[in-house]
């Protein structure tokens, strides 16, 4: 009798085993098969998605609208063909890059009901994104150290920040960016899915790598490892070139301090914005965030997207006085 018990328990675990790995592999043979994803994180907010619809319509505009201005009003006035403000310009085509890659996807998604994504068009917008995150922080960091040799090294500053340098600079940034950003979208896209559902409002790669059936080992260590030196090398260098700007500051007079106040409280404003949204970012990312509310979740995810490019050009735009100055004077002579 036990014998028969034994040899029954036996036979069923054995099917249940065989059920498991037929499961598995229907489960491998489908992610072949997956062509969209479906971003689960939308909420039903009924006839109140008009006016969100009109409230990210208006800050698109507004960052669109005030990003070209400056680029333009840079662009045209060759007394701002200098280093800090050739670099400022990247930045601002970058707020314009960024916000393109996420505003247009958001506003469909806010009106229609289904939240479904053509696997081509979210891999599309994980680079557009990724990569925009890359030159924010590489963009930030060589124009702190470009403020370092302009208030600590004056007389070799021309001699370091020629037009030749800072193109390779700027190209550089892009290059570097692009490139670090298509190794892990080439490693998902070759990976088996499991499934297709998203708990974002936009598409996310980490999400993504979430969904395998096979070991995802590389994209984890590539990851960590980009994601490290993408944020440590520009974050160093930032916190090396206002050590050295403060140092001066202290020990030069009024006028020096004035002055390095004036270009580098900006930029210092816009670093630790983006620095902590991006964070919170990582933390949503790695961490179990089912205990805090939707909307948090939702918010906290489009912060660091969408607060940038609004802050940047407010800030660089009314602080800086050169621009400022330029500004006022052209909308006067427009009227």
């Amino acid at each position: 009798m036990k014998a028969e018990v034994s040899l029954r328990l036996h036979h069923s675990r054995f099917l249940h085993h065989l059920f498991c790995v037929h499961m598995r592999r229907m489960k491998m043979m489908n992610s072949s098969a997956v062509s969209h994803f479906t971003l689960s994180a939308y909420m039903d907010t009924g006839p109140w998605r008009y006016f969100f619809f009109l409230i990210v319509l208006c800050l698109y505009v507004l960052i669109v609208l005030s990003n070209v201005l400056l680029v333009v009003v840079i662009c045209v006035n060759r007394s701002l063909h200098e280093p800090m403000y050739l670099f400022l310009c990247s930045l601002f085509v970058n707020e314009l890059y960024g916000s393109t890659g996420l505003f247009p996807f958001l506003l469909l998604h806010i009106l229609w009901d289904s939240h479904t994504v053509a696997a081509p068009l979210c891999f599309l917008q994980v680079f557009c994104l990724y990569s925009y995150a890359c030159v924010e922080f590489f963009n930030l960091a060589v124009m702190s150290y470009d403020r370092y040799l302009a208030i600590c090294c004056p007389l070799q500053y021309n001699t370091h920040m020629t037009q030749s340098k800072i193109t390779v600079l700027i190209a550089l940034i892009w290059f570097y960016a692009s490139v670090v950003c298509l190794v892990p979208i080439s490693l998902t896209a070759s990976l088996q899915l499991c499934g297709n559902i998203l708990n974002k409002v936009y598409c996310d790669n980490y999400y993504m790598v979430k969904l395998s059936c096979s070991d995802t080992s590389v994209h984890n260590i590539y990851g960590l490892v980009v994601t490290t030196f993408t944020i440590s090398c520009p974050v160093s260098l930032i916190f090396f070139s206002y050590l050295r700007i403060l140092k001066v500051c202290f020990s030069g007079s009024s006028h020096t301090r004035q002055r390095a106040v004036a270009t580098c409280s900006p930029h210092l404003a816009s670093l630790l914005n983006f620095s902590f949204g991006a964070f919170f970012e990582i933390l949503q990312s790695r961490f179990d965030m089912n205990n805090v509310p939707n909307l948090l979740r939702i918010f906290l995810s489009l912060y660091w997207l969408m607060s940038q490019p609004l802050f940047s050009p407010l800030m660089y735009g009314l602080n800086m006085s050169r621009i400022r100055v330029i500004c006022k004077n052209r909308i006067l002579a427009r009227s």
